[in-house]
């Protein structure tokens, strides 16, 4: 189970990677008028969204399995649990709406500003310190 739980950390440390820098991206697409520049910007982001999401789907499936060996070692009913699985609900929610927002630059649809995507990216950084904050201290 040590190593399950040693690559399920890996593999979300580097999907977090790439949902810090994603939004980091937009802003730039969002202030950018040249179309060269963008195009750049896109492609950038078209292959971090891709890699990121290659990243998402261990780290998601390893969880599964450390749940269900917890389900199982200690059995389910504590609260924190299903609260960091909620927080895990809108990590995965937060990923999707990355790849929304990536298909309306392609399509040159952005109707946000640069400075709604410096907010958006502040949101995997709550929702992770939410996340750890909860494995580590199980507060209920």
């Amino acid at each position: 189970m040590l190593w399950i739980k040693t690559f399920h950390i890996v593999f979300i440390a580097s999907w977090f990677a790439g949902l810090f820098y994603l939004p980091r991206i937009y802003v730039n697409l969002a202030q950018q008028s040249d179309p060269a520049i963008q195009a750049c910007l896109i492609g950038m982001a078209r292959r971090l969204y891709r890699f990121m999401t290659i990243l998402a789907i261990p780290a998601v499936l390893l969880g599964l399995w450390l749940y269900v060996g917890y389900r199982i070692g200690v059995g389910p009913g504590n609260g924190w649990m299903h609260a960091k699985l909620f927080f895990v609900l809108l990590i995965i929610g937060y990923h999707h709406a990355c790849g929304v927002m990536l298909r309306k630059f392609e399509q040159g649809r952005n109707t946000r500003s640069h400075k709604f995507y410096r907010w958006f990216n502040e949101v995997p950084v709550l929702l992770l310190v939410l996340v750890v904050a909860l494995v580590v201290v199980k507060p209920f």
